[in-house]
């Protein structure tokens, strides 16, 4: 059976700074031992040494296309080297770059021996993203994000379309869908639609009890 792959997000919901990190970072550890799911947490830069602790599969929410120096409030890939993330999301919706950016910050990770998922709106800037060799893309329409309306059922084409572009680029480039999966079944069907896993935030952040509803997420990958 594949390994599918689990993304958390933890934004900056109110969840992502209180205990729950801690609780979705133990869950996770316990998860990646008995399911063949890799389970992805990306904490607030000021929470990933907590999260580090306790789980070693930690990626940034965001990074700079600069180098160490005179850079106020920005993160260089080589921060995030010495923090002991495994990698980074780059280009979330919420944190747009320019492609040329983009595709520094990637290669920045890359000198790095670091990890990158490649974050898309459409399929068009999926296959652009796959150009840039990340370890991973994920497509997510933006309209979707939030609204607890899934990719999956509103708009499956995004998903076969952005796999179908990506695959002329890279047939072994793996591809996530994100946005608006609000339930394990959602998870399923992207999977089914040719996805190797998700990236989600508000189904684990928001929800009464966040471990247990990444648990949910991540036994049902796992039987996908």
């Amino acid at each position: 059976m594949a390994v599918r792959v689990l993304v958390v997000n933890f934004k900056a919901y109110p969840t992502a700074f209180d205990s729950t990190a801690e609780a979705l970072a133990r869950e996770a550890s316990r998860l990646e031992s008995g399911l063949p799911v890799r389970v992805i947490l990306a904490p607030p830069a000021p929470v990933v040494p907590r999260v580090l602790a306790i789980h070693g599969d930690v990626y940034t929410q965001h990074l700079d296309p600069v180098g160490m120096g005179a850079h106020t409030g920005r993160i260089p890939a080589e921060a995030a080297r010495a923090l002991g993330v495994r990698g980074s999301l780059v280009n979330h919706s919420e944190r747009k770059m320019v492609l040329r950016d983009v595709a520094a910050v990637v290669s920045k990770l890359r000198e790095q021996g670091l990890e990158s998922i490649v974050c898309a709106d459409t399929p068009a800037e999926a296959a652009a993203a796959a150009y840039l060799k990340p370890t991973m893309v994920a497509v997510e329409p933006p309209e979707l994000i939030g609204t607890g309306i899934p990719v999956s059922k509103a708009r499956p084409e995004v998903i076969t379309e952005s796999l179908e572009a990506i695959r002329k680029v890279d047939p072994a480039l793996p591809l996530l869908a994100g946005a608006g999966i609000s339930s394990p079944e959602d998870a399923v069907r992207a999977v089914e639609l040719g996805a190797s896993g998700v990236l989600v935030a508000s189904i684990v952040m928001k929800s009464r009890d966040p471990p247990a509803s990444m648990r949910s997420l991540a036994e049902a990958l796992a039987t996908a």
